[in-house]
């Protein structure tokens, strides 16, 4: 490792070791041992491990673990650079990808979860608190934008290239994962050494943040948490279970959601800076509730097989705007609060889904459009907090109701 910089002098190195590189980098590096994986479970599990609903249903409960314990990162930050820590959990995320195969069975599978879930979900909080430290508030929703349009590229690659190879050179589960692991693993590995530590202008405060004036912020990440969970674990199954995907098919959607973001992303990101992070989220939660709604009349209306993958689409492309809650939380913030708040943040984030999903699967039996009806209420309050984000949000005004509260309130 290199001695530290201040980031202010970074605009003298070379372009490619620049803090904005490394970000992009990152942004490219991490979802190639993460989708990999995603992309080659369910069949592994199955097909090799012999899972059950039972099983499977507890390794996702294991894996979102450690996003609700990611308010941990506080304390493993007294100790590491943050910058430091991002790289050994992106290693951590590799190596557990690589050798996930080597471990068929339910004991062996939920160990090498935990592990990449650890390196996964720290990785995922202290990137989000460099992305806030490193960049501008003015060039923040830009490069936020382009952050995700890299970050769908390298999925769409990796999804393309086992869609084109997997069954015409015959690969093994093994192979797939020791090469998408063992790249991720490398590239964090180059990063670790051959990028300078940067040293933000502002020391972090190394302990737990919770302060009265972020409480929008702790709000929305809640909710936001508990419609991805809906999200992730019943628009997909709808596709499957309702109209019947199969595997090529869902992947192809797949595939058409990030080739869509990756030209989205960067408009999207321009949008937020043009008008703001107030506007962007009442669109974002308008347009959310809608789709739920939507989702909810594909079962109590038969509405078609075209509607419902023209919403799982809208639906992806939505969610890009979460960067907006970025850039909120970095305007109103303390820069000294930016790490513990991104570890607190994401706990907050993680909490639905420690029952979330099981409660819901319960509802799903019964009435699967009340599920996605129950989603578009979640979305509607999310839009009922955005319309009290001020259109100028700062710190002091972090809020509409702020003008209302003493102003010594923390």
């Amino acid at each position: 490792m290199l001695k530290p910089m201040p980031l202010s002098e970074a605009q003298s190195l070379p372009f490619w070791r620049r803090p904005i590189t490394l970000l992009f980098v990152m942004a490219l590096t991490m979802p190639i041992a993460f989708n990999a994986w995603s992309a080659l479970l369910n069949n592994f599990v199955i097909e090799v491990a012999n899972f059950d609903g039972a099983d499977i249903g507890l390794l996702h409960t294991v894996r979102e673990i450690p996003g609700f314990l990611a308010i941990g990162v506080i304390a493993v930050i007294i100790f590491i650079r943050e910058q430091v820590l991002a790289m050994i959990s992106l290693m951590m995320l590799g190596v557990a990808t690589a050798v996930t195969a080597w471990f068929p069975s339910l004991g062996g599978l939920l160990f090498v979860t935990l592990f990449s879930s650890i390196g996964f979900h720290y990785y995922e909080t202290v990137n989000q608190s460099l992305q806030l430290q490193w960049l501008p508030k003015d060039r923040a929703p830009q490069v936020l934008g382009w952050l995700v349009a890299m970050g769908s590229a390298a999925t769409a690659v990796v999804y393309g290239l086992i869609v084109l190879t997997w069954e015409r050179f015959d690969l093994s589960y093994n192979f797939v994962f020791m090469a998408a692991g063992g790249a991720t693993a490398l590239l964090a590995l180059f990063c670790l050494f051959a990028f300078p530590q940067f040293d933000a202008p502002t020391p972090q405060t190394k302990k737990l943040v919770l302060r009265r004036r972020y409480w929008l912020y702790y709000a929305l990440q809640f909710m936001a948490g508990a419609r991805r969970q809906i999200f992730v674990v019943f628009a997909g199954f709808m596709m499957v279970e309702k109209f019947g995907f199969e595997v090529h098919e869902l992947t192809s959607l797949y595939l058409i959601n990030l080739m869509i973001n990756m030209m989205a992303a960067p408009l999207l990101g321009k949008a937020v800076a043009r008008f703001g992070e107030r506007r962007t989220l009442i669109f974002e939660y308008t347009g959310l509730a809608i789709v739920f709604a939507a989702y909810g009349g594909i079962y109590w209306f038969g509405w078609g097989v075209l509607l419902a993958a023209i919403l799982y689409v809208i639906d992806h492309v939505l969610f890009a705007l979460a960067l907006a809650l970025k850039t909120y939380f970095q305007k109103i913030a303390d820069p000294a609060d930016i790490a513990p708040t991104a570890a607190v943040a994401f706990t907050i984030n993680h909490i639905a889904a420690v029952f979330l999903p099981a409660l819901l699967g319960l509802l799903w039996v019964v009435s699967p459009g009340a599920v996605f009806g129950l989603a578009a209420a979640m979305a509607m309050v999310s839009l009922g907090l955005s319309l009290l984000i001020p259109r100028h949000p700062e710190a002091g005004n972090e809020t509409i109701l702020s003008k209302y509260a003493p102003a010594a309130a923390e």
